[in-house]
């Protein structure tokens, strides 16, 4: 187990990778949720954190409460490619 508190969970590194794969939308608002393939993420917690760290972030402005498609920040693309689970570390 990782004792590095910012450490990636696995889900966390999924939801990064299906929006780097382009897959992914953000609804815009302050506690931006994401739908993955146009499901609702079963883990709203932690896209809003993903959000609000600054490792992912909409293509484009659009109204608040519309969807808009999502992409990984330069600090996403870190940390996704230094991503290890909290469990594998």
């Amino acid at each position: 187990m990782s004792t590095d508190p910012n450490a990636l969970s696995r889900r966390a590194i999924a939801m990064l990778k299906a929006i780097a794969d382009g897959r992914a939308e953000l609804r815009c608002s302050c506690e931006p949720d994401l739908r993955v393939d146009g499901l609702s993420c079963c883990d709203q917690s932690t896209a809003h954190e993903l959000a609000h760290a600054g490792l992912v972030r909409a293509t484009r402005l659009v109204a608040p409460g519309q969807w808009a498609p999502a992409e990984l920040t330069e600090a996403g693309h870190r940390a996704l490619a230094q991503g290890t689970p909290a469990a594998a570390a």
